[in-house]
């Protein structure tokens, strides 16, 4: 697959998983599992070409590991601003990390952080991941370092989505324990 495809089948994939998958007639699962077969249906009626092995490729490619794919079905790891109930193991670190601008730190310091667009808060296992994510976005992050060991241990669910991501639904201020600057 060229890249303009893998391009364009991403994107599809992408919005299919996460964002609409309504709109493309496609059912999806409370978990967020869709199956295969309608995916690539849904794919092949916009563009013709996709095949079930597109879609494979493209998973398997896909060095953010933002899907996965288990007995004929496939769903989006993280990213979803749909309503879905992820299942994914507990974490058992002490911190994780979270940037933003330097203007949001005052009022996160008062209210915790949330969620703006999407269903799950997506926190980083690492200083240096939380910086290279931040650095997508802006020139000069400020990072929080989170407490998740106390926040598991007070009942907020924390889950690995992979090596890199962990997901929860909010982190109270309380468990910001440290701003790098």
């Amino acid at each position: 697959m060229d890249d303009e495809r893998e391009e364009r089948l991403g994107r599809f994939v992408s919005g299919a998983l996460r964002h609409f998958p309504e709109k493309l007639g496609l059912s999806m699962y409370v978990d967020g599992w869709v199956s295969i077969n309608s995916l690539t249906a849904a794919a092949a009626a916009k563009y013709k070409w996709p095949k079930k092995y597109h879609i494979y490729a493209l998973v398997e490619s896909d060095k953010k590991n933002r899907y996965e794919i288990s007995g004929g079905k496939i769903r989006a790891v993280y990213g979803h601003s749909i309503d879905v109930v992820l299942d994914y193991p507990a974490y058992d670190g002490e911190f994780a990390y979270y940037g933003v601008s330097p203007e949001e730190v005052d009022p996160i310091l008062e209210e915790g952080i949330t969620p703006l667009k999407q269903k799950y808060l997506h926190l980083s296992t690492t200083l240096e991941k939380a910086i290279e994510v931040a650095m997508i976005h802006m020139e000069n992050p400020s990072i929080f370092k989170i407490d998740v060991q106390a926040a598991i241990e007070d009942g907020i669910n924390i889950m690995v989505a992979n090596s890199d991501i962990l997901l929860t639904e909010e982190i109270p201020a309380d468990y910001i324990v440290e701003i790098y600057e």
